[in-house]
């Protein structure tokens, strides 16, 4: 599954999980460990804020009740006609 989060990403975050549970992690590991959840955690808001702003929602007789503010960034990114 794409997530939008790159996989030599998410292998480096494993890799140092993994050897902080082993060994413990150098100084500099552990502030790279950081900086890389740390854009691992913007990317994934970025990534579901964007998943959020395309979604519409219906209720079961059909109707769309998605909000109105989710409608205003749908418009403003040409999503929508209305």
């Amino acid at each position: 599954m794409d997530n939008g989060i790159p996989q030599n990403l998410l292998d480096r975050i494993n890799e140092l999980a993994h050897k902080k549970k082993a060994n413990g992690l150098t100084k500099e590991e552990q502030e790279e460990q950081q900086r890389l959840r740390e854009t691992y955690l913007s990317m994934f808001r970025e990534n579901f804020r964007s998943q959020i702003e395309m979604t519409q929602v219906f209720d079961k007789k059909g109707k769309e009740v998605t909000p109105e503010k989710v409608k205003d960034i749908q418009r403003k990114r040409g999503l929508r006609d209305d």
